[in-house]
């Protein structure tokens, strides 16, 4: 499947469960017409979080990338939305501002893997309702979709307090900060961004160093990951390979 591809979902008859243990966790009975958008490129976890939800919602459409999600959002009739926060093209946190900027309050829950302060805080202050494990994606899913359907913000309680008093956000870049991460994700090294900036590598180097530790990463590729998992890079700032 290309990036970018709407997936219209049909629960495949004896297909592997990801879920199964879970699937007998609710004791409710099934609203009616309750309508979930799951956005994951990982289809199989998507087909997963599928099969856990169909007793209690119909699954409108699995989409793999961000803008997919919001396309799919607008288009459709749709009571809540399920989606991973790092995705292709664009990440789950800029679809989120993109439906909220364009009015959308439909309930948003993120459903991923980053547990990091940073990624809970940013989420929660785009507007999201919701915010889970994957671990946790059973019984504990469902009681946040119920939750934020009902009107109330829902966290993993394993990261709740640390979100509550979470003040790190390193949302608040400096312009030449975020130039130097723009380059960055563009792939270029040390030199080449002091040259393009007519900087000196020295000063290159130290807000590389500088970045590096407010978002708590080691590496080049995990910065870019972590920046577009905050929403801070668009899908033209990013050309570095997997794993560079």
């Amino acid at each position: 499947m290309g990036i970018g591809t709407k997936v219209p979902y049909s629960l495949p008859f004896g297909s592997p469960s990801l879920a199964g243990r879970q699937a007998q966790a609710p004791t409710v009975s099934k609203p009616h017409n309750r309508r979930v958008l799951i956005a994951d490129d990982h289809y199989i976890v998507a087909e997963g979080i599928a099969r856990l939800l169909s007793e209690l919602f119909d699954i409108v459409e699995i989409v793999e990338d961000g803008e997919a999600l919001v396309q799919a959002a607008q288009s459709l009739e749709v009571d809540v939305v399920i989606a991973d926060v790092a995705m292709p093209r664009w990440s789950g946190l800029r679809a989120l501002k993109t439906l909220r900027a364009l009015g959308s309050q439909v309930p948003f829950v993120f459903l991923t893997m980053h547990s990091e302060p940073a990624v809970v805080a940013a989420a929660m202050r785009a507007g999201a309702n919701g915010y889970v494990l994957k671990a946790r994606a059973g019984r504990e899913l469902l009681f946040a979709l119920e939750t934020v359907m009902s009107g109330q913000p829902y966290v993993t309680p394993s990261l709740a307090a640390e979100h509550l008093t979470y003040d790190g956000l390193p949302t608040n870049l400096t312009e030449r900060q975020h130039s130097i991460l723009v380059l960055i994700a563009k792939g270029k090294g040390t030199k080449q961004i002091a040259k393009e900036l007519n900087l000196s590598t020295r000063t290159v180097e130290a807000h590389r160093y500088t970045l590096m530790q407010m978002f708590h990463v080691h590496t080049a590729i995990e910065l870019v990951r972590k920046a577009d998992a905050l929403g801070l890079l668009v899908i033209q700032d990013i050309q570095m390979a997997p794993g560079s």
